[in-house]
């Protein structure tokens, strides 16, 4: 048999990609490696909103490179978003790629592997034709799975490359969502995740017979027996309207977690960004969460060297985290991304201030992080088991509905809900003991 490995590098819509890709893959017959130097079939599912990825990717691709020299027959394919903005140019920079492929034509991909695409140049973008849905999927996890809701985007931030590389935001139909989710809870699944690229922007796009909103949505998940838990990601604040407040509120198995991405503290820098809310809109959203929802986790994405940030942007930055308390932050140096609208922007910062103020940042992050977590401890968290500690294979691992990661002793199966008691915590996790399997 031959046999495929995937490397996947960015978010969560790419992750949810790779099940599909490795579905893809197996429906033709391939199996899959642990490792790459046992793979015939190599795929790198891209993300090119940041420069780091870009530069892992070039290192991969080395590597991939020199393997292929040494195996003509190994078949090299990139796909999603560097693939998408790069497109017939990826085969001029890494001569040795069979197939390139974008976000909206993995379905092209078995095909192509199929075929014996050695050494021939395919490419295929842009299509953004049907959602993945339909595709074969290979999920990490037997009780967990993604469920696309929409794909692409329409807002304009002018950092953002998202736009132009998964097309213009097209919603799922409800119908075709809801019969997936009770097809994964059919089969065990009793943790789902809704993606979007602006998942609270769902369904205005949809024909005015079916035009629903995404609290509905949420609220039509929640009624499927044997879902215990949804999350969502990514909502822009922007579109976080009072419906999906109520949902969250209301509804028992949506989490009492929310991903919210600020980017920047200041007004002046939101607005280069064409953010289109203030720090002021932003935190009376935080208030009417915190509000609504008990005992909510509130996370976020910041960046910090955006063009013209001045120290006095940057602290506004620091004295809104003080002022929100996040439970967790995603941290990031901005970087010019080729097509947008800040890549040409004027007042570029320098690396040395980006770096400076990244440390002072994550610094900040952290320690609120774990005095948030720290309150914690002695409470009773229910905890969906994920296999055994990283740290500790004496351990048993899993996450807490508001999304913190709990190592614990005690005896549990993978796919388990367990109450545990928490005895200590750090910025990034909590530790305890089982005290009971949870009836579900």
């Amino acid at each position: 048999m031959k046999r495929y490995h995937v490397t996947t590098f960015g978010c969560q819509m790419n992750a949810h990609d790779s099940e599909r890709i490795k579905g893809m893959l197996e429906s033709i017959g391939l199996g899959e490696a642990a490792i790459p130097e046992d793979a015939d079939v190599l795929v790198f599912n891209t993300c090119t909103i940041r420069e780091k990825p870009d530069t892992r990717l070039a290192a991969y691709l080395g590597d991939a490179g020199a393997r292929k020299r040494l195996d003509p027959d190994v078949v090299i394919a990139v796909g999603g978003c560097f693939a998408e903005a790069q497109r017939q140019r990826i085969f001029d920079l890494y001569p040795f790629v069979d197939v390139a492929f974008g976000p909206g034509s993995i379905p092209h991909l078995a095909e192509w592997v199929g075929a014996g695409g050695v050494g021939v140049t395919r490419g295929k973008f842009g299509t953004h034709e049907h959602f993945a849905g339909h595709l074969p999927v290979h999920r990490e996890r037997r009780f967990q799975a993604w469920v696309q809701v929409s794909m692409g985007c329409n807002s304009k931030c002018a950092y953002c490359i998202v736009p132009a590389v998964r097309g213009r935001e097209q919603s799922r139909r409800p119908a075709d969502i809801v019969a997936e989710v009770t097809n994964l809870a059919a089969d065990g699944v009793s943790e789902i995740t809704l993606l979007g690229q602006n998942v609270n922007s769902w369904g205005r796009d949809l024909a005015p017979d079916i035009q629903t909103e995404f609290g509905e949505l949420l609220r039509a998940c929640d009624a499927v027996p044997g879902i215990e838990r949804i999350r969502f990601t990514s909502p822009h604040p922007k579109d976080f309207r009072p419906p999906v407040i109520s949902a969250i509120a209301e509804c028992d198995s949506v989490c009492e977690q929310v991903h919210l991405p600020l980017q920047s503290g200041s007004a002046r820098i939101l607005k280069a960004m064409r953010r289109t809310y203030t720090p002021e809109r932003y935190l009376a959203l935080v208030d009417r969460l915190r509000d609504t929802i008990p005992d909510l986790a509130l996370g976020t994405d910041i960046i910090v060297g955006f063009p013209g940030e001045s120290e006095h942007d940057f602290e506004q930055t620091l004295d809104l985290v003080e002022q929100v308390r996040f439970d967790s932050a995603f941290t990031f140096i901005y970087s010019p991304r080729a097509g947008t609208e800040a890549a040409v922007m004027p007042d570029q910062v320098p690396e040395e201030a980006k770096h400076a103020r990244l440390e002072r940042l994550v610094e900040v992050v952290q320690r609120i992080a774990a005095e948030r977590n720290a309150e914690r401890i002695g409470t009773v968290e229910e905890v969906l088991v994920e296999g055994t500690s990283r740290t500790d294979s004496a351990l048993v691992r899993g996450r807490t509905r508001r999304n913190t990661m709990v190592n614990f002793s005690g005896t549990a199966d993978t796919g388990d809900l367990v109450d545990v008691l928490i005895e200590s915590a750090t910025s990034t996790t909590l530790r305890g003991r089982a005290t009971s399997l949870v009836a579900v």
